[in-house]
Protein backbone atom coordinates (compact mmCIF):
# COMPACT_ATOMS: atom_id res chain seq x y z
CA UNK A 1 0.00 0.00 0.00
CA UNK A 2 1.52 3.42 -1.01
CA UNK A 3 2.62 5.63 1.89
CA UNK A 4 0.04 8.32 1.05
CA UNK A 5 -2.70 5.71 1.50
CA UNK A 6 -1.67 4.93 5.07
CA UNK A 7 -2.54 6.37 8.47
CA UNK A 8 -0.07 8.83 10.00
CA UNK A 9 0.70 9.69 13.63
CA UNK A 10 -2.12 12.14 14.27
CA UNK A 11 -4.73 10.09 12.44
CA UNK A 12 -3.69 7.00 14.43
CA UNK A 13 -3.73 9.03 17.65
CA UNK A 14 -7.22 10.30 16.84
CA UNK A 15 -8.31 6.68 16.39
CA UNK A 16 -7.20 5.94 19.98
CA UNK A 17 -8.69 9.13 21.45
CA UNK A 18 -11.85 8.94 19.36
CA UNK A 19 -12.57 5.30 20.24
CA UNK A 20 -11.93 5.88 23.95
CA UNK A 21 -13.94 9.09 24.29
CA UNK A 22 -17.54 8.13 23.58
CA UNK A 23 -20.83 9.78 24.47
CA UNK A 24 -20.81 8.09 27.89
CA UNK A 25 -18.02 10.27 29.25
CA UNK A 26 -20.39 13.27 29.24
CA UNK A 27 -22.49 11.50 31.92
CA UNK A 28 -19.65 10.10 34.05
CA UNK A 29 -19.38 12.99 36.61
CA UNK A 30 -23.05 12.55 37.56
CA UNK A 31 -22.71 8.76 37.81
CA UNK A 32 -19.82 9.17 40.27
CA UNK A 33 -21.22 12.12 42.24
CA UNK A 34 -22.54 10.06 45.16
CA UNK A 35 -19.01 8.86 45.96
CA UNK A 36 -17.59 12.35 46.54
CA UNK A 37 -14.36 13.82 45.17
CA UNK A 38 -12.61 10.47 45.76
CA UNK A 39 -13.87 9.75 42.25
CA UNK A 40 -10.94 11.81 40.96
CA UNK A 41 -8.58 9.23 42.47
CA UNK A 42 -10.60 6.54 40.67
CA UNK A 43 -9.67 8.24 37.39
CA UNK A 44 -6.00 8.34 38.39
CA UNK A 45 -6.01 4.65 39.39
CA UNK A 46 -7.59 3.61 36.09
CA UNK A 47 -5.16 5.80 34.15
CA UNK A 48 -2.18 4.15 35.86
CA UNK A 49 -3.51 0.66 35.11
CA UNK A 50 -4.26 1.69 31.53
CA UNK A 51 -0.71 3.03 31.22
CA UNK A 52 0.67 -0.47 31.82
CA UNK A 53 -1.66 -1.88 29.15
CA UNK A 54 -0.81 0.92 26.73
CA UNK A 55 2.90 0.28 27.28
CA UNK A 56 2.41 -3.42 26.55
CA UNK A 57 0.58 -2.63 23.29
CA UNK A 58 3.21 -0.02 22.47
CA UNK A 59 6.04 -2.53 22.94
CA UNK A 60 4.20 -5.26 21.04
CA UNK A 61 3.70 -2.91 18.10
CA UNK A 62 7.49 -2.51 17.93
CA UNK A 63 8.09 -6.27 18.14
CA UNK A 64 5.42 -7.05 15.50
CA UNK A 65 5.05 -3.77 13.55
CA UNK A 66 3.23 -5.19 10.51
CA UNK A 67 0.83 -7.51 12.37
CA UNK A 68 -2.71 -6.40 11.46
CA UNK A 69 -5.37 -7.27 14.03
CA UNK A 70 -3.95 -5.82 17.24
CA UNK A 71 -4.72 -8.03 20.26
CA UNK A 72 -5.67 -10.93 17.96
CA UNK A 73 -2.35 -10.81 16.09
CA UNK A 74 -0.34 -10.53 19.30
CA UNK A 75 -2.07 -13.38 21.15
CA UNK A 76 -1.90 -15.62 18.08
CA UNK A 77 1.84 -15.01 17.63
CA UNK A 78 2.51 -15.48 21.33
CA UNK A 79 0.02 -18.11 22.47
CA UNK A 80 -1.05 -19.95 19.31
CA UNK A 81 -3.93 -20.16 16.84
CA UNK A 82 -6.60 -21.30 19.30
CA UNK A 83 -6.11 -18.50 21.85
CA UNK A 84 -5.79 -16.00 19.02
CA UNK A 85 -9.06 -17.21 17.52
CA UNK A 86 -10.93 -16.92 20.84
CA UNK A 87 -9.66 -13.37 21.29
CA UNK A 88 -10.67 -12.42 17.75
CA UNK A 89 -14.08 -14.11 18.00
CA UNK A 90 -14.99 -12.33 21.22
CA UNK A 91 -13.49 -9.01 20.15
CA UNK A 92 -15.31 -9.06 16.81
CA UNK A 93 -18.71 -9.65 18.42
CA UNK A 94 -17.95 -7.11 21.15
CA UNK A 95 -17.20 -4.40 18.56
CA UNK A 96 -20.50 -5.15 16.79
CA UNK A 97 -22.44 -4.84 20.08
CA UNK A 98 -20.52 -1.71 21.06
CA UNK A 99 -21.25 -0.07 17.69
CA UNK A 100 -24.95 -0.77 18.16
CA UNK A 101 -24.86 0.90 21.59
CA UNK A 102 -22.89 3.87 20.20
CA UNK A 103 -25.46 4.29 17.41
CA UNK A 104 -28.22 4.45 20.02
CA UNK A 105 -26.23 7.11 21.95
CA UNK A 106 -25.85 9.10 18.74
CA UNK A 107 -29.58 9.03 17.98
CA UNK A 108 -30.33 9.93 21.61
CA UNK A 109 -27.96 12.93 21.45
CA UNK A 110 -29.58 14.13 18.21
CA UNK A 111 -32.99 14.10 19.92
CA UNK A 112 -32.00 17.36 21.67
CA UNK A 113 -32.17 19.05 18.27
CA UNK A 114 -34.81 16.76 16.70
CA UNK A 115 -37.33 15.82 19.46
CA UNK A 116 -39.19 13.44 17.12
CA UNK A 117 -36.28 10.98 17.50
CA UNK A 118 -37.27 10.50 21.14
CA UNK A 119 -40.94 9.81 20.34
CA UNK A 120 -40.82 7.85 17.08
CA UNK A 121 -39.03 4.48 17.09
CA UNK A 122 -39.35 4.19 13.30
CA UNK A 123 -37.55 7.49 12.67
CA UNK A 124 -34.98 6.69 15.37
CA UNK A 125 -34.20 3.32 13.77
CA UNK A 126 -34.05 4.91 10.32
CA UNK A 127 -31.61 7.55 11.55
CA UNK A 128 -29.47 4.90 13.24
CA UNK A 129 -29.37 2.74 10.11
CA UNK A 130 -28.44 5.73 7.95
CA UNK A 131 -25.51 6.58 10.25
CA UNK A 132 -24.28 2.96 10.31
CA UNK A 133 -24.30 2.57 6.53
CA UNK A 134 -23.00 6.08 5.82
CA UNK A 135 -19.91 5.32 7.90
CA UNK A 136 -19.61 1.85 6.35
CA UNK A 137 -19.54 3.53 2.92
CA UNK A 138 -17.00 6.15 4.03
CA UNK A 139 -14.67 3.52 5.49
CA UNK A 140 -14.88 1.45 2.32
CA UNK A 141 -13.32 4.39 0.46
CA UNK A 142 -10.00 3.64 2.15
CA UNK A 143 -8.41 3.83 5.61
CA UNK A 144 -7.17 7.36 4.93
CA UNK A 145 -10.72 8.61 4.20
CA UNK A 146 -12.06 7.02 7.39
CA UNK A 147 -8.97 8.23 9.25
CA UNK A 148 -9.45 11.84 8.15
CA UNK A 149 -13.08 11.78 9.31
CA UNK A 150 -11.87 10.33 12.62
CA UNK A 151 -9.37 13.16 13.07
CA UNK A 152 -12.04 15.81 12.36
CA UNK A 153 -14.67 14.30 14.68
CA UNK A 154 -12.08 13.78 17.44
CA UNK A 155 -11.10 17.46 17.35
CA UNK A 156 -14.77 18.53 17.32
CA UNK A 157 -15.75 16.35 20.29
CA UNK A 158 -12.65 17.14 22.34
CA UNK A 159 -13.23 20.88 21.92
CA UNK A 160 -16.36 21.18 24.15
CA UNK A 161 -14.77 18.90 26.75
CA UNK A 162 -11.67 21.12 26.84
CA UNK A 163 -13.74 24.31 26.97
CA UNK A 164 -15.49 23.00 30.09
CA UNK A 165 -12.33 21.44 31.56
CA UNK A 166 -10.13 24.55 31.17
CA UNK A 167 -12.78 27.26 31.44
CA UNK A 168 -14.27 25.60 34.50
CA UNK A 169 -11.04 26.04 36.48
CA UNK A 170 -11.96 29.72 36.96
CA UNK A 171 -15.38 28.86 38.44
CA UNK A 172 -14.41 26.13 40.88
CA UNK A 173 -15.61 26.33 44.49
CA UNK A 174 -13.45 24.42 46.99
CA UNK A 175 -16.51 23.55 49.11
CA UNK A 176 -17.84 21.34 46.29
CA UNK A 177 -14.94 18.91 46.78
CA UNK A 178 -16.15 17.97 50.26
CA UNK A 179 -16.87 15.46 51.60
CA UNK A 180 -13.97 13.52 50.08
CA UNK A 181 -15.75 10.18 50.54
CA UNK A 182 -19.55 10.31 50.75
CA UNK A 183 -20.15 6.68 49.74
CA UNK A 184 -20.85 5.50 53.29
CA UNK A 185 -18.13 2.84 52.98
CA UNK A 186 -14.39 2.75 53.44
CA UNK A 187 -11.95 4.73 51.30
CA UNK A 188 -10.66 1.48 49.77
CA UNK A 189 -14.13 0.26 48.77
CA UNK A 190 -15.05 3.70 47.34
CA UNK A 191 -11.79 3.84 45.39
CA UNK A 192 -12.39 0.35 44.00
CA UNK A 193 -15.96 1.24 42.98
CA UNK A 194 -14.97 4.49 41.22
CA UNK A 195 -11.95 2.89 39.56
CA UNK A 196 -14.20 0.09 38.26
CA UNK A 197 -16.56 2.66 36.76
CA UNK A 198 -13.81 4.72 35.16
CA UNK A 199 -11.78 1.84 33.70
CA UNK A 200 -14.44 1.29 31.01
CA UNK A 201 -13.70 4.81 29.73
CA UNK A 202 -10.23 3.56 28.73
CA UNK A 203 -11.48 0.73 26.50
CA UNK A 204 -10.21 1.34 22.99
CA UNK A 205 -6.62 1.93 24.07
CA UNK A 206 -5.52 -0.78 21.61
CA UNK A 207 -7.18 0.89 18.60
CA UNK A 208 -3.99 2.04 16.84
CA UNK A 209 -2.59 -1.53 16.86
CA UNK A 210 -5.51 -3.10 14.95
CA UNK A 211 -4.88 -1.53 11.50
CA UNK A 212 -1.05 -1.76 11.83
CA UNK A 213 -0.71 -2.98 8.24
CA UNK A 214 -2.32 0.26 7.08
CA UNK A 215 -0.16 2.57 9.21
CA UNK A 216 2.90 4.46 7.91
CA UNK A 217 6.09 3.41 9.77
CA UNK A 218 4.09 1.20 12.19
CA UNK A 219 7.14 0.29 14.30
CA UNK A 220 7.23 3.94 15.48
CA UNK A 221 3.81 5.40 14.70
CA UNK A 222 1.60 2.82 16.50
CA UNK A 223 3.62 2.97 19.73
CA UNK A 224 3.63 6.78 19.78
CA UNK A 225 -0.07 7.03 18.89
CA UNK A 226 -1.03 4.60 21.67
CA UNK A 227 0.87 6.45 24.40
CA UNK A 228 -0.02 9.92 23.10
CA UNK A 229 -3.69 8.95 22.84
CA UNK A 230 -3.70 7.72 26.44
CA UNK A 231 -2.01 10.87 27.79
CA UNK A 232 -4.35 13.28 25.97
CA UNK A 233 -7.46 11.30 26.93
CA UNK A 234 -6.41 11.05 30.59
CA UNK A 235 -5.76 14.80 30.71
CA UNK A 236 -9.25 15.50 29.33
CA UNK A 237 -10.93 12.99 31.68
CA UNK A 238 -9.27 14.18 34.90
CA UNK A 239 -9.35 17.94 34.22
CA UNK A 240 -12.96 17.75 33.00
CA UNK A 241 -14.03 15.89 36.15
CA UNK A 242 -12.22 18.41 38.38
CA UNK A 243 -14.06 21.30 36.72
CA UNK A 244 -17.52 19.70 36.72
CA UNK A 245 -17.24 18.54 40.35
CA UNK A 246 -15.86 21.94 41.37
CA UNK A 247 -18.64 23.90 39.67
CA UNK A 248 -21.74 21.83 40.50
CA UNK A 249 -22.54 20.93 44.15
CA UNK A 250 -22.66 17.17 44.78
CA UNK A 251 -26.38 17.09 45.65
CA UNK A 252 -27.22 18.80 42.36
CA UNK A 253 -24.67 16.80 40.35
CA UNK A 254 -26.19 13.47 41.44
CA UNK A 255 -29.52 14.45 39.86
CA UNK A 256 -28.05 15.91 36.67
CA UNK A 257 -28.62 14.06 33.38
CA UNK A 258 -26.34 16.49 31.51
CA UNK A 259 -23.45 17.38 33.89
CA UNK A 260 -21.08 18.77 31.25
CA UNK A 261 -23.88 20.86 29.72
CA UNK A 262 -24.84 22.17 33.19
CA UNK A 263 -21.23 23.12 33.87
CA UNK A 264 -20.95 24.80 30.46
CA UNK A 265 -24.07 26.88 31.18
CA UNK A 266 -22.52 28.06 34.47
CA UNK A 267 -19.36 29.10 32.59
CA UNK A 268 -20.57 30.38 29.20
CA UNK A 269 -24.33 30.95 29.52
CA UNK A 270 -27.49 29.15 28.34
CA UNK A 271 -26.45 28.76 24.70
CA UNK A 272 -23.59 26.49 25.82
CA UNK A 273 -26.07 23.66 26.45
CA UNK A 274 -26.56 23.26 22.70
CA UNK A 275 -22.91 23.08 21.70
CA UNK A 276 -22.22 20.56 24.46
CA UNK A 277 -25.16 18.50 23.17
CA UNK A 278 -23.64 18.78 19.69
CA UNK A 279 -20.36 17.59 21.19
CA UNK A 280 -22.09 14.51 22.60
CA UNK A 281 -23.57 13.70 19.19
CA UNK A 282 -20.18 14.19 17.50
CA UNK A 283 -18.52 12.05 20.20
CA UNK A 284 -20.87 9.17 19.44
CA UNK A 285 -20.55 9.63 15.67
CA UNK A 286 -16.74 9.75 15.88
CA UNK A 287 -16.57 6.63 18.06
CA UNK A 288 -18.87 4.81 15.64
CA UNK A 289 -16.58 5.79 12.76
CA UNK A 290 -13.45 4.60 14.56
CA UNK A 291 -14.91 1.25 15.55
CA UNK A 292 -16.34 0.81 12.03
CA UNK A 293 -12.79 1.07 10.68
CA UNK A 294 -11.70 -1.65 13.12
CA UNK A 295 -14.67 -3.96 12.44
CA UNK A 296 -13.34 -4.60 8.94
CA UNK A 297 -9.69 -5.00 9.99
CA UNK A 298 -10.17 -7.65 12.71
CA UNK A 299 -12.04 -10.31 10.65
CA UNK A 300 -9.72 -9.54 7.71
CA UNK A 301 -6.68 -10.44 9.82
CA UNK A 302 -8.26 -13.70 11.06
CA UNK A 303 -9.40 -14.67 7.58
CA UNK A 304 -5.91 -14.07 6.15
CA UNK A 305 -4.64 -16.61 8.70
CA UNK A 306 -7.34 -19.06 7.52
CA UNK A 307 -9.09 -19.10 10.89
CA UNK A 308 -12.22 -17.33 9.62
CA UNK A 309 -14.30 -17.73 6.41
CA UNK A 310 -12.35 -16.54 3.32
CA UNK A 311 -15.07 -14.03 2.40
CA UNK A 312 -13.73 -11.68 5.12
CA UNK A 313 -10.33 -11.40 3.40
CA UNK A 314 -11.79 -9.92 0.20
CA UNK A 315 -10.63 -6.37 -0.49
CA UNK A 316 -11.79 -3.71 -2.94
CA UNK A 317 -9.61 -1.68 -5.34
CA UNK A 318 -8.55 0.57 -2.49
CA UNK A 319 -7.31 -2.34 -0.38
CA UNK A 320 -10.21 -2.14 2.09
CA UNK A 321 -11.66 -5.43 3.46
CA UNK A 322 -15.12 -4.34 2.35
CA UNK A 323 -16.93 -7.64 2.98
CA UNK A 324 -15.92 -7.53 6.63
CA UNK A 325 -17.35 -4.02 6.94
CA UNK A 326 -20.58 -4.99 5.14
CA UNK A 327 -21.21 -8.15 7.18
CA UNK A 328 -20.31 -6.37 10.41
CA UNK A 329 -22.63 -3.46 9.57
CA UNK A 330 -25.48 -5.91 9.00
CA UNK A 331 -24.87 -7.31 12.50
CA UNK A 332 -24.68 -3.81 14.01
CA UNK A 333 -27.94 -2.88 12.26
CA UNK A 334 -29.71 -5.94 13.69
CA UNK A 335 -28.38 -5.36 17.22
CA UNK A 336 -29.32 -1.65 17.10
CA UNK A 337 -32.84 -2.43 15.84
CA UNK A 338 -33.31 -4.87 18.73
CA UNK A 339 -33.10 -1.97 21.20
CA UNK A 340 -36.07 -0.25 19.54
CA UNK A 341 -38.14 -3.43 19.26
CA UNK A 342 -40.55 -4.10 22.11
CA UNK A 343 -39.61 -7.36 23.78
CA UNK A 344 -36.03 -7.34 22.46
CA UNK A 345 -34.62 -4.50 24.60
CA UNK A 346 -33.64 -6.95 27.36
CA UNK A 347 -31.88 -9.18 24.82
CA UNK A 348 -29.92 -6.21 23.50
CA UNK A 349 -28.77 -5.24 27.01
CA UNK A 350 -27.81 -8.88 27.52
CA UNK A 351 -25.63 -8.75 24.38
CA UNK A 352 -23.88 -5.68 25.75
CA UNK A 353 -23.17 -7.57 28.96
CA UNK A 354 -21.71 -10.42 26.93
CA UNK A 355 -19.48 -8.09 24.97
CA UNK A 356 -17.97 -6.47 28.04
CA UNK A 357 -15.79 -9.45 28.94
CA UNK A 358 -14.89 -10.02 25.30
CA UNK A 359 -13.15 -6.63 25.24
CA UNK A 360 -11.24 -7.15 28.49
CA UNK A 361 -9.90 -10.67 27.82
CA UNK A 362 -7.75 -9.53 24.85
CA UNK A 363 -5.99 -7.12 27.23
CA UNK A 364 -5.24 -9.92 29.69
CA UNK A 365 -3.93 -12.32 27.04
CA UNK A 366 -1.93 -9.63 25.21
CA UNK A 367 -0.07 -8.95 28.46
CA UNK A 368 0.64 -12.68 28.76
CA UNK A 369 1.75 -12.96 25.13
CA UNK A 370 4.12 -10.00 25.46
CA UNK A 371 6.86 -11.89 27.30
CA UNK A 372 6.63 -14.89 24.95
CA UNK A 373 6.98 -12.67 21.86
CA UNK A 374 9.83 -10.72 23.44
CA UNK A 375 11.76 -13.93 24.15
CA UNK A 376 11.27 -15.13 20.58
CA UNK A 377 12.10 -11.82 18.88
CA UNK A 378 14.80 -10.44 21.18
CA UNK A 379 16.21 -13.32 23.27
CA UNK A 380 19.49 -11.47 23.92
CA UNK A 381 17.94 -8.09 24.72
CA UNK A 382 18.41 -6.65 28.19
CA UNK A 383 15.87 -5.03 30.50
CA UNK A 384 14.15 -8.27 31.42
CA UNK A 385 13.31 -7.16 34.96
CA UNK A 386 11.38 -4.19 33.59
CA UNK A 387 9.66 -6.31 30.93
CA UNK A 388 8.54 -8.90 33.49
CA UNK A 389 7.31 -6.19 35.88
CA UNK A 390 5.37 -4.50 33.05
CA UNK A 391 3.73 -7.78 32.02
CA UNK A 392 2.78 -8.58 35.63
CA UNK A 393 1.27 -5.14 36.29
CA UNK A 394 -0.62 -5.11 32.97
CA UNK A 395 -1.87 -8.68 33.49
CA UNK A 396 -2.89 -7.90 37.08
CA UNK A 397 -4.79 -4.77 36.09
CA UNK A 398 -6.59 -6.59 33.26
CA UNK A 399 -7.53 -9.41 35.66
CA UNK A 400 -8.82 -6.87 38.18
CA UNK A 401 -10.84 -5.20 35.41
CA UNK A 402 -12.42 -8.53 34.46
CA UNK A 403 -13.35 -9.14 38.10
CA UNK A 404 -14.83 -5.63 38.23
CA UNK A 405 -17.08 -6.41 35.27
CA UNK A 406 -19.21 -8.54 37.61
CA UNK A 407 -20.01 -12.24 37.97
CA UNK A 408 -22.79 -12.19 35.39
CA UNK A 409 -20.57 -10.62 32.70
CA UNK A 410 -17.78 -13.13 33.40
CA UNK A 411 -20.15 -16.10 33.37
CA UNK A 412 -22.01 -15.29 30.16
CA UNK A 413 -18.94 -13.82 28.49
CA UNK A 414 -17.11 -17.11 29.05
CA UNK A 415 -20.03 -18.99 27.47
CA UNK A 416 -19.89 -16.62 24.48
CA UNK A 417 -16.20 -17.39 23.96
CA UNK A 418 -16.79 -21.13 24.25
CA UNK A 419 -19.61 -20.86 21.68
CA UNK A 420 -16.95 -19.93 19.12
CA UNK A 421 -15.09 -23.26 19.46
CA UNK A 422 -17.14 -25.11 16.78
CA UNK A 423 -16.19 -22.35 14.31
CA UNK A 424 -12.53 -22.85 15.18
CA UNK A 425 -12.85 -26.62 14.68
CA UNK A 426 -14.43 -26.02 11.26
CA UNK A 427 -11.64 -23.60 10.31
CA UNK A 428 -8.94 -25.98 11.54
CA UNK A 429 -10.38 -28.90 9.55
CA UNK A 430 -10.65 -26.73 6.44
CA UNK A 431 -7.08 -25.50 6.91
CA UNK A 432 -5.75 -29.06 7.24
CA UNK A 433 -7.66 -30.20 4.15
CA UNK A 434 -5.92 -27.61 1.95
Amino acid sequence: MPLQNKLGLWTSTSLVIGNMIGAGIFLMPAAMANFGSIGLLGWVFSAIGSFFLAKVFSNLSKLLPHATGGPYAYTRHGLGDFIGFLVAWGYYLAVACANAAITISFVSALSTFFPILASSSVIAVGTGLCSIWLLAYINMQGVVTGGKLQLITTILKVLPLLLVAVGGLFFIKAANFTPFNSSGGSVISALQATATMTMFAFIGIESATVPSGSVANPEKTVARATMLGLLITTFIYVLGSVSVIGIIPAAQLQKSVTPYADAAVAIYGNSARYWVSAGIAIAAFGSLNGWTLLQGQVPYAISKDKLFPPIFSRTNKKGVPYMGIIISSVMVSLFMTMNYTKGLVAQFKFLLLLSLLSVLIPYLLSAAAYLVIRVRNNPNAGGWAGAVALAIFAFGYALWAIAGAGQEAVYYGFLLLMAGIPFYVWAALRKNAE
